[in-house]
């Protein structure tokens, strides 16, 4: 399933239906407008109670502790670009599984955010700090959510525990021109 899939009347309003709702938020600020949608993605690897992050050294979200991900890009699906940047950021290759959907909506910025989620639970390869990632493990009971996007403790969990989802979140800008999340809704498969 992809964004795309939906009928145009849920891609408006989203959340879709079908989708057991799990977190909500924001509801006094209206959904921004949605644009033309760019395809990224996102992708973790989940194993013996740890989850393998990394913090963002350059570029988009600098600073930040996320997944490895990126753009997709013309002529590769969501899966070929996140097992690409899965190797090019953590120096391994793991056999990505589809794991959920999100949409970022992003003040200032011409294209939505279309991020396809992958998980795995295996890898092969050793895992390296890169040019734009420096990954580490951590607990799963310790996700160092204040050092991520304001967004992923709602979804996060249901990617560990292995459950599909799909969100949306809206980001305004603050007076210092940093991103707020204002708006959000994530739900789980029913």
């Amino acid at each position: 399933m992809s964004y795309n899939d939906l009928p145009d009347s849920t891609r408006t309003l989203f959340p879709p239906g079908g989708w057991k709702e799990c977190a909500v938020g924001g509801i006094e600020y209206p959904w921004m407008d949605l644009g033309p949608l760019k395809g990224y993605t996102n992708a973790f690897i989940v194993r013996y109670g740890k989850i393998l992050l990394g913090m963002k050294k350059r570029g988009f979200g600098v600073g930040k502790i996320n997944g490895f991900g990126g753009k997709v890009d013309p002529g590769e699906t969501s899966l070929e670009a996140a097992v690409r940047e899965m190797e090019e950021e953590a120096g391994i290759r793991a056999p990505l599984t589809w794991a959920g959907m999100l949409i970022f909506v992003l003040q200032g910025q011409e294209k939505v955010f279309h991020c396809d989620v992958y998980r795995a639970e295996s890898f092969e390869g050793e895992v390296i700090e890169t040019d734009e990632m420096r990954p580490a493990w951590y607990a799963v009971s310790d996700i160092p959510y204040p050092q991520m996007w304001a967004d992923d403790p709602y979804w996060l969990p249901l990617l560990v525990a292995g459950v599909p989802f799909v969100g949306r979140a809206d980001f305004g800008k603050d007076e210092a021109g940093e991103f707020v999340m204002r708006r959000w809704w994530v739900g789980k498969q029913a």
